[in-house]
């Protein structure tokens, strides 16, 4: 199905009943990545696996910014008249789902972010150097976005009120210490590391996600996040 934005025409699917979850994949990525959760998350929830601006079946654009992003996000949920859904992203997609809380604070009732990063500087020295390389020679608009976005400050995640889970592998891209530091200046926050896991492991193609989303889920909902 196709959801026209302001900015972007985005391609998205849909599953299940219940409550909205929406699920925003990685840079480079696409709604495919969750095919093996999606079936058990839908047992529970009205799931919304969306192509982001630039990605998968949504509109090619010339530029990427998590900000438009986030607007194409905003207008989505406006449009199809969710009401409080939960926003589970992945990476880029979790840059987008703490935006839209910042931006947005009444449309949603949880975020569960994985894998996320507030600034360039959060990704590890050997990953970030090695995107600046590939953005040298492809000048591709996803390297870019990596390497100058986005710039959330402590005082931005401090102005997010509904419950965030803040997610990280081990083995992850993202500094352990700096998604800990995200999570210590949300209000209502909790951090969990996963032992094992890659910065994907645990989410591209892997039903595990879907357990993991649950747990956050039942979590929220006890610090005053809506089920």
């Amino acid at each position: 199905m196709i959801f026209k934005t302001s900015g972007a025409n985005l391609y998205y699917e849909k599953y299940g009943d219940g409550k909205p979850l929406i699920l925003l994949h990685g840079n480079g990525e696409n709604h495919e990545i969750f095919k093996e959760a999606i079936p058990r998350l839908a047992k529970h929830f009205t799931v919304y696996a969306i192509d982001s601006r630039g990605h998968g079946k949504s509109s090619e654009v010339s530029e990427l910014h998590y900000a438009d992003m986030a607007q194409d996000i905003y207008e989505f949920i406006s449009g199809l008249h969710m009401e409080a859904p939960i926003v589970y992203g992945f990476s880029d997609g979790g840059i987008i789902a703490l935006l839209m809380g910042i931006y947005y604070p009444k449309l949603l009732s949880g975020i569960i972010a994985s894998g996320v990063n507030v600034n360039p500087k959060g990704i590890k020295s050997l990953w970030l150097n090695l995107f600046k390389l590939y953005y040298f020679f492809t000048k591709s608009p996803m390297f870019r976005l990596m390497l100058t976005e986005p710039d959330i400050t402590a005082e931005m995640l401090g102005e997010i009120r509904i419950p965030v889970s803040i997610i990280g592998g081990s083995r992850d891209v993202i500094k352990i210490k700096h998604m800990k530091w995200i999570s210590d200046n949300l209000s209502n926050g909790r951090f969990r590391i996963l032992n094992g896991e890659t910065h994907s492991s645990y989410v591209v193609n892997n039903e595990k996600l879907a357990d993991i989303i649950l747990v956050e889920v039942e979590w929220q909902s006890g610090r005053g996040g809506e089920t």
